[in-house]
């Protein structure tokens, strides 16, 4: 995992709005896109930045793609955050 492409995948309201979504559990490309007004190659688009981020895992069943959450990096970022709060001075 990258810190800046990981920060750079949650700098887009769209993505965030994805991965609140996916909170909740796991969803189709397709049920993802149907809560964006956008074009379903941009919801695509938006899906393969946070993939690279490590930030959602994919799984293919038949005809359909599902994505997760893959919160072992937002532990790691969060751990990174915390570090800089330290005690050192």
């Amino acid at each position: 995992m990258g810190i800046n492409e990981t920060l750079k995948a949650v700098s887009d309201p769209v993505r965030r709005d994805i991965l609140q979504m996916l909170k909740s559990g796991r969803k189709s490309a397709g049920e993802i896109a149907e809560h964006f007004n956008l074009t379903g190659a941009t919801v695509s688009y938006h899906l393969s930045k946070l993939k690279s981020a490590d930030l959602i895992t994919e799984q293919k069943c038949k005809n359909y793609i599902y994505y997760d959450l893959n919160t072992s990096v937002f532990e790691e970022v969060l751990a990174w955050i915390y570090a800089l709060g330290g005690n050192e001075k």
